[in-house]
């Protein structure tokens, strides 16, 4: 895939983007959270995205976080529409012990965090992100063969064209190197339901 398609929606401390990597180095005191239980609104993390009207896709990309050591820093997949709407799937550091696997979804204004902690010696995952219309699951893997759900959610803005890809930050006193490389754009990997079928409107 091409990386020079990819915009910035704020710019980090430092960047580098090669043909196969890109580093991104936070910033101190950058987050996305909007008000639910913090009551407060974070919207200065650096994103970098593609956009698209394909309605069925999914984007996987492996990020790699070695140098994250402070409460808090954060890297992994995102799609980010504006700052009311977006969602994130990644792993939080928290301390030499463990860390937060989870994701956010944020409609209308409001994020819904859902988490579990893993051990601290984790230091790279991989995301696959996949879009069925207004419909989206965020994944994860150890391995980049075998993926794990994180999230299944729906975006209410989420019908039309959206832009996605990846983000990191560091929401204290903090600046990390995080490394994303794998990046593919392929056909969508979360197959439709052939359980029970949709109600009849």
């Amino acid at each position: 895939m091409n990386l020079k398609e990819f915009k910035w929606t704020r710019m980090p401390k430092s960047y580098k983007i090669c043909d196969d990597k890109i580093e991104i180095v936070t910033k101190p005191h950058t987050d996305l959270w909007q008000r639910t239980y913090y009551h407060f609104q974070n919207d200065n993390a650096p994103v970098l995205q593609l956009e698209t009207d394909e309605k069925h896709f999914s984007f996987v990309v492996k990020a790699d976080f070695a140098e994250s050591h402070h409460r808090f820093d954060q890297c992994g997949v995102v799609m980010y529409l504006d700052s009311e709407n977006w969602l994130k799937g990644s792993i939080e550091y928290e301390n030499e012990s463990y860390q937060y696997l989870g994701s956010v979804v944020t409609n209308h204004g409001y994020s819904d965090w859902a988490t579990t902690a893993i051990d601290a010696s984790v230091k790279s995952m991989w995301y696959r992100l996949s879009r069925r219309e207004d419909d989206y699951c965020i994944e994860c893997s150890f391995d980049g063969i075998t993926f794990s759900q994180m999230r299944v959610c729906h975006m209410f803005k989420g019908g039309e064209k959206v832009a996605f890809g990846i983000y990191a930050c560091s929401p204290e006193d903090s600046s990390f190197k995080a490394v994303f490389t794998h990046m593919q754009i392929m056909e969508c990997q979360w197959k439709a339901h052939d359980g029970q079928q949709p109600d009849m409107d």
